[in-house]
């Protein structure tokens, strides 16, 4: 696939520079706030948001809106109401794993991600704790930091490492376990992080087979979808269809297990 041409910033920086700088801005934030005395709001079972993502939120639409005052920002705390169906948009997660992030356990990160008519042009999954950053660009391939990344070759489920999610609601995170009964033992393992983003990110480059959830946002998947595309694997929706910003329910990663997956199990 190839992209569009990026824009370019109020200061005359490219998009993936300001990508990369709210990125860091992120992760210093965030880090600077783990393990520390968290104001907690809970959202729904499980579901909570901490001062440090409001304030990540905050700064990072600080740096757009005035980098890119012309686009829209759609974001989980702040701005979930925004239209990214037409136009140049900003899909921003500023920590996914709130609940690892408030228990101290090191597994979340920043999503960023450049939609034009919803379509990821460019995507930044940004792992602070571990400094590792999954990145592409439309066309261009995906990497982690400096070095390409390609999603696995494993040829089926049996051979495969599964992630999965349970998500928020109930019956949906139901369903997810009775796919876990299902696929096991026929799989070599099955993982939940706890972060869907991330999740996506190890699926792009190999570290999971494949990863499916039932219910994700937008700002879940704008950079893994667009990640794990450029990385060779393959995205749908569950029902088979193609993955879109606004689908709910996906399959991604290697092309084979992928198939495979879809064969048998979606």
């Amino acid at each position: 696939m190839t992209g569009e041409p990026l824009p370019q910033s109020t200061s005359g920086a490219d998009a993936i520079e300001i990508a990369w700088k709210c990125a860091h801005a992120a992760g210093e934030i965030a880090l600077g706030r783990f393990r520390g005395e968290h104001a907690i709001a809970v959202k729904g079972r499980g579901n909570v948001v901490t001062e440090a993502d409001v304030e990540v939120e905050l700064r990072l639409k600080e740096i757009l809106n005035f980098e890119f005052p012309d686009h829209k920002i759609l974001s989980e705390e702040t701005a979930a109401d925004t239209d990214p169906s037409s136009g140049w948009t900003w899909v921003i997660d500023p920590i996914d794993g709130t609940k690892n992030y408030s228990m101290g356990i090191p597994v979340w990160c920043t999503n960023i991600a450049l939609c034009l008519d919803a379509q990821p042009q460019l995507g930044i999954t940004f792992d602070a704790v571990h400094q590792e950053a999954f990145w592409g660009i439309c066309g261009k391939g995906a990497f982690l930091n400096e070095h390409p990344i390609v999603a696995s070759d494993s040829p089926d489920v049996a051979s495969s490492i599964i992630g999965v999610d349970l998500g928020y609601e109930d019956a949906l995170g139901s369903k997810q376990i009775e796919l876990m009964s299902r696929i096991f033992p026929n799989v070599q393992s099955i993982r939940i992080l706890g972060s869907a983003a991330l999740a996506f990110a190890y699926a792009a480059c190999g570290r999971l087979d494949l990863f499916t959830h039932l219910n994700v946002a937008p700002w879940d998947i704008a950079a893994g979808m667009l990640l794990v595309d450029e990385a060779g694997g393959a995205t749908s929706d569950r029902s088979g269809g193609p993955m879109r910003l606004t689908s709910r329910a996906f399959a991604a990663g290697g092309k084979l297990v992928h198939d495979d997956f879809m064969a048998r199990y979606a």
